[in-house]
């Protein structure tokens, strides 16, 4: 996918049947039927894009529609994949991202000031954070990106120097995933795609 493309959030049945009060056979009658817009996965489970949820609600006169619309405004730029690390570090996993990643954009951020407006400004969906990068509590730092929607809830990733240190940062940081240097760029690829998948979120044109 080019850059300037789009990630979206994407529901299943039956979450759809819980934000409408509904059983799940309910929403899969709607579907049937034609009121509700949705694709099959290629396992044969239905899947509903946030926008023709929106729709659908709107339509139906349903007051969920503006729990729909909020999922939709506080999600992170999927597309966005930011670096916070120094310098040298920075560049350096940059160059093996962008070849992982082609269809993302890559921003850099040098301090935390810097992480910070960039965060706020871009939205990132993917976070990766130096662990040895001074100046902020990174455990509190993981805690607000993760309760406060106003960030998008955006998938973090803490990079280490060393193996032998994972289960130590693991334990204190809590990130959801942890590389070490140099980077293996075949499992970030893997770590990537899955976590993209896990998440509910579908790559479009």
């Amino acid at each position: 996918m080019p850059k300037g493309g789009r990630r979206v959030r994407i529901f299943s049945a039956l979450e759809v049947a819980n934000i409408c009060g509904v059983v799940n056979q309910t929403t899969i009658n709607w579907i049937r039927s034609g009121h509700l817009k949705a694709f099959k996965t290629p396992g044969g489970q239905y899947r509903i894009y946030a926008k023709d949820l929106a729709a659908f609600l709107d339509n139906r006169g349903m007051e969920a529609s503006g729990e729909v619309l909020q999922v939709i405004m506080e999600s992170a730029n999927w597309d966005i994949f930011l670096i916070g690390a120094g310098y040298v570090q920075n560049n350096s996993i940059k160059t093996g991202i962008e070849t992982s990643l082609p269809s993302h954009t890559i921003i850099q951020a040098y301090d935390w000031f810097d992480i910070g407006r960039r965060i706020t400004e871009e939205k990132p969906g993917f976070i990766l954070i130096d662990e040895r990068l001074q100046g902020v509590d990174i455990p509190n730092f993981i805690k607000t990106m993760r309760d406060d929607p106003a960030f998008g809830k955006p998938i973090i990733f803490l990079i280490s120097s060393g193996k032998s240190k994972e289960n130590e940062i693991a334990g204190i940081y809590s990130p959801d995933m942890i590389f070490t240097l140099p980077l293996d760029l075949t499992e970030f690829k893997s770590v990537m795609k899955n976590m993209e998948k896990t998440h509910g979120f579908e790559e479009i044109a």
